[in-house]
């Protein structure tokens, strides 16, 4: 089974995460929603985002015990408490830390992120950076609205060059990260982008994410209305949206813009002498020489340059949907058989073990 990005679906359970009884009655979002008040502001984009994740869970065919989100700080970081699931609200930006023992020590866990913008990528920027090296085995949510919420309208590592914010009354001096470009250059295994609004499209990727054997970031642009409405309008509104987005579905050419008669967009992409990729008009250039998505290629090049045709200041366009999905052995994986190792070369009694590690190594007799 895929998904409508042509990436095999979900699997009724995960590696090493103990599935549902096959007998047991299906699961509704309904059973992984908590009696907590969800508390953001109204018309926030973090609710669709929360729904969604909800009506997804069921899906994965685990019992709700071995799953547990971790979130740090932030108005994405109360993701915990509306979930009937374990779940931890850390400290600023450390969740992929937190996350990356817990998944370590925890072999039959789904281990989850929640994180936004700021926490991610400013303070948390270093765990963020680690934890895709490493491979862990968790799924990143990357809430970006391009801006700081939780604490009243700072400009956040996403905000465009010259936001006006209250810590930037003349506008912002700083160059702003792209996620994406970041995830790719730290060399993630699974590394997309998708929207709060749409639903069908958000589901998808997120089922993808869980079934990917690593760590798995996916950043979701998100509106913030009260300090950073129409972020992304560009590509939400339905009269800019098909020349805005830029859809990647592995396995096919890459086209957007307003759909003709056969059903796909005037544009495309084309490789560039220089190695990049560039947009072209489809009429202008060879139909053989259109760029195919290939998601599971091992070289994150092409996935990288992609990813640098995201407008700086999202106004205009965005590529959409799963940039790189490949397979590299996991951290996690690897620790516990370290350690399953050392512990079948322990032989003897505890006293012989507690001698030689005592006795070995580095030490001398002092006369």
């Amino acid at each position: 089974m895929t998904t409508d990005l042509g990436i095999p679906a979900a699997r009724t359970g995960t590696d090493g995460v103990p599935a549902l009884d096959p007998d047991a009655p299906k699961q509704t979002g309904k059973e992984f929603t908590s009696d907590q008040e969800v508390r953001w502001c109204p018309g926030c984009g973090d609710y669709a985002v929360l729904k969604a994740v909800q009506s997804f869970l069921p899906d994965l065919g685990l019992r709700r015990e071995n799953i547990a989100f971790v979130s740090g700080i932030g108005c994405s970081s109360r993701f915990p408490y509306y979930l009937d699931t374990y779940g931890m609200h850390s400290i600023h930006g450390r969740a992929p830390a937190i996350a990356t023992g817990l998944a370590t020590a925890r072999e039959d866990l789904s281990v989850w992120v929640v994180t936004g913008d700021g926490d991610a990528l400013s303070i948390g920027g270093n765990h963020l950076i680690h934890a895709l090296r490493r491979n862990v085995n968790m799924t990143i949510l990357l809430f970006n609205n391009r801006i700081y919420g939780l604490t009243k309208g700072q400009y956040s590592p996403t905000s465009e060059a010259g936001k006006v914010t209250k810590s930037t009354p003349m506008g912002s001096v700083d160059h702003p990260f792209n996620p994406i470009s970041l995830a790719l250059g730290a060399e993630g295994t699974f590394v997309a982008r998708t929207i709060d609004s749409d639903r069908k499209h958000l589901t998808s990727v997120l089922s993808a994410a869980a079934a990917h054997r690593g760590t798995s970031l996916v950043e979701i642009y998100q509106n913030c209305p009260i300090f950073n409405d129409g972020a992304f309008d560009a590509i939400k509104d339905r009269d800019t949206k098909d020349e805005a987005i830029i859809p990647l579905v592995h396995g096919e050419q890459i086209r957007f813009g307003t759909p003709g008669e056969d059903g796909l967009g005037p544009k495309g992409l084309v490789r560039t002498a220089a190695g990049g990729v560039e947009v072209v008009e489809v009429s202008d250039v060879d139909a053989a020489d259109l760029l195919v998505h290939d998601a599971h290629t091992d070289d994150p090049t092409t996935a990288f340059a992609i990813s640098r045709l995201t407008d700086a200041g999202y106004l205009h366009r965005a590529p959409i949907g799963i940039f790189r999905s490949v397979e590299r052995p996991t951290y996690d994986d690897q620790a516990r058989a370290q350690v399953d190792l050392a512990q079948g070369e322990r032989t003897g009694s505890r006293d012989d073990r507690l001698a030689s590690l005592i006795g070995g190594g580095d030490t001398w007799t002092v006369v």
